[in-house]
Formats: C-alpha cells, structure tokens, sequence
C-alpha cells in the first residue's frame, strides 16, 4: 500500500507489477540495518514524508488462529518512508513492526540514481503536494471503470449471498426439515460378544 505524502492519495501495489519492483529498489524492505542521522529527526521533526509504504502478505491467518477460513487476512509487514534531506539525499525511516507500539525505528539512505531517476519521471511524488503525489502517476491499476466495476460486483455479491441465507433459512424452516428423529443415527457395537 503506497500512501502520497502530499495527498495522502492511497495505491495498492502487488509483486510483479513494474511498480513494486521499483519501490523495492528504492527502499530496500529487507535492509536490517541503520545509519545515523541528525538528532531532530530523531525526536520526529525529520524532513516531509514523500510516500509512505506498508509492506503487507497477503493470503495469511485462518483457523486455528482466527475464526475466518484460511487465506482471507493481511499481514502488517514493515512500514517504510521516503524522505528528502536538504542536501537532495534521500532517507528511508523504517518501522520493522508497525503493530507493535516501540521505539524502533531504522533509517538508512536510499540509492541515489535510481532516486533521482524515479523523481525525475514524477514517480514519486510533488514535495508541495501536487496532483502527482503518487507512483500511481506511472501505471498501477485504480481508474474510475476499475472502481465502478469493482463496486457493482461487490453489490451483486452482497444481493447473492442475501438471498441465499433467505433460502437456506426457509429450508430449514421447514417442517421435515432436519435428521430423522424417530431411530438413532449411530450404533454403538458390542465387539466383546
């Protein structure tokens, strides 16, 4: 999930697409380390966020864990941000585990080139918050087709699966609903005579 620093316009990207693989370069999820960096950043007065990205797995969690079946969850990974110090170099603050409320919070540079590439094609956003304040300028998935698309079926969804409890209810309303209740549905066997 890419958030714009200067819209707070929100994008999901996926492995595989052009865009990830980008981002990866440029913010180096899997860096474990950290630089130093000047004190105020520090105490949180650091340079204007950029973009923002939450990496998450998806396809994660289910029973036993939690009452849904398996696949349906998304897991917080990393939270990573891209800021811009004075000099033009470009920083990433990482939080290796946003879920948990600590002070662990890394910062490492960014590579150079490829930063100064990206922001030179406007993929990475305005710093006043202009209108492209996003890598979704470049070609990630969200138009207004997608959208209405993906709101029609998701009423069509809800009117299906309301209908079919309104049918499975009036099926098991029913009066010969149900096992059989005269006989006993097992039998227990006596194997010792």
């Amino acid at each position: 999930m890419v958030v714009a620093g200067g819209t707070g316009r929100t994008t999901a990207v996926r492995s595989g697409e052009p865009a990830f693989a980008r981002l990866w370069q440029l913010l180096e999820p899997t860096f474990q380390g950290t630089e130093r960096v000047p004190e105020e950043w520090t105490e949180g007065n650091f340079p204007q966020v950029r973009l923002t990205v939450v990496w998450g797995l998806s396809g994660v969690g289910g029973w036993p864990t939690t009452n849904r079946p398996p696949g349906g969850d998304v897991a917080v990974e990393r939270q990573d941000q891209l800021v811009v110090a004075e000099d033009g170099t470009p920083w990433v603050r990482s939080d290796p585990t946003p879920a948990v409320e600590d002070d662990d919070i890394r910062w490492h540079r960014a590579p150079r080139s490829l930063f100064d590439r990206l922001d030179g094609a406007r993929l990475l956003g305005d710093l006043g918050g202009g209108p492209v304040a996003s890598t979704a300028a470049a070609d990630l998935p969200g138009t207004r087709s997608e959208v209405r698309w993906a709101v029609t079926a998701g009423a069509l969804g809800l009117a299906t699966g309301a209908g079919g409890t309104l049918l499975i209810r009036r099926a098991a309303a029913r009066r010969e609903a149900g096992p059989p209740r005269e006989e006993p549905r097992q039998v227990l066997i006596d194997l010792d005579e």
